[in-house]
């Protein structure tokens, strides 16, 4: 993995209000590489992606990116450093009042002096590098769920970005279209030379695509690695999780009271309804 750190995160700590989400963050995301956070649902993962890319601030900590101090810097350097970041949200959210064209040139026609006609042939290659050179005039509607999210990606890269976010890329995708995006996150990090970090919650596709794993736990790292010390941790969190097993120390059910306590009309026995 390379040397330089795109990402430096040391002992980085977020609350809202008295709410602690994230203790003690500890992270190291080299130049270059494709790097997944893992968990489950509410455990702060998209909230790191929020503090990388400088929507939040940390309560306390160092997070730097791009050699940048993320809690000190002011407005005019973070929209500079955003430039150079792209984002793939998790449902694409693509503008769906503009065509597929126009939601790719939209950020080089926001950001940058060129003329429309280079705006033109910058769009047509993003799209054809994702292999969506045919329905550029299409609007949203009119996309299945994977094109759309390979049109939401054509977006992202408009502007060749150094750092990629993506925000559980897999969701709602089939098979096929899962293994096309994968295919083309790991094309598109060798070829413009970008850094990229992945929040998601597939598992066997993620570890066949990334270089190292971070895995979150109620706001805390609980392990990290690459992913064949990934597929062979011992720890139980992990291999539950990775291994999609029902029982372990994640629990299905959220705390709460036992049901009898809480229905007004006695005790419900299993495989019975009241009327």
């Amino acid at each position: 993995m390379a040397a330089d750190a795109a990402v430096e995160i040391s002992g980085l700590n977020f609350r809202y209000g008295d709410r602690d989400v994230l203790r003690g963050i500890n992270m190291r995301i080299p130049q270059g590489a494709i790097v997944a956070i893992m968990g489950q649902s509410g455990c702060g993962k998209t909230t790191l992606l929020r503090l990388i890319g400088g929507q939040l601030r940390a309560s306390e900590g160092m997070l730097r990116v791009d050699g940048q101090d993320m809690r000190a810097i002011d407005d005019d350097a973070l929209y500079l450093l955003r430039r150079r970041m792209g984002m793939l949200f998790q449902f694409g959210a693509l503008f769906t009042d503009m065509s597929v064209f126009d939601n790719v040139a939209f950020q080089m026609r926001e950001h940058t002096d060129l003329t429309e006609s280079m705006i033109h042939d910058l769009t047509l290659l993003k799209l054809n590098a994702v292999g969506l050179r045919g329905v550029q005039e299409r609007m949203p509607a009119e996309l299945s769920g994977g094109m759309a999210r390979r049109a939401a990606l054509a977006r992202a890269i408009a502007l060749d970005p150094r750092l990629m976010m993506y925000d559980e890329p897999f969701t709602g995708l089939d098979p096929i279209s899962m293994g096309v995006i994968a295919k083309l996150i790991r094309e598109m990090n060798r070829s413009l030379g970008t850094t990229s970090i992945i929040v998601t919650h597939d598992v066997q596709e993620s570890l066949r695509l990334v270089d190292y794993v971070y895995f979150v736990s109620a706001g805390v790292i609980v392990a990290e690695g690459t992913p064949d010390q990934i597929r062979a941790s011992t720890l139980p969190y992990v291999h539950q999780f990775v291994w999609g097993e029902m029982d372990g120390p994640v629990p299905f059910d959220y705390p709460a009271p036992p049901l009898s306590s809480l229905l007004t009309g006695g005790a419900v026995t299993p495989g019975t309804a009241h009327a």
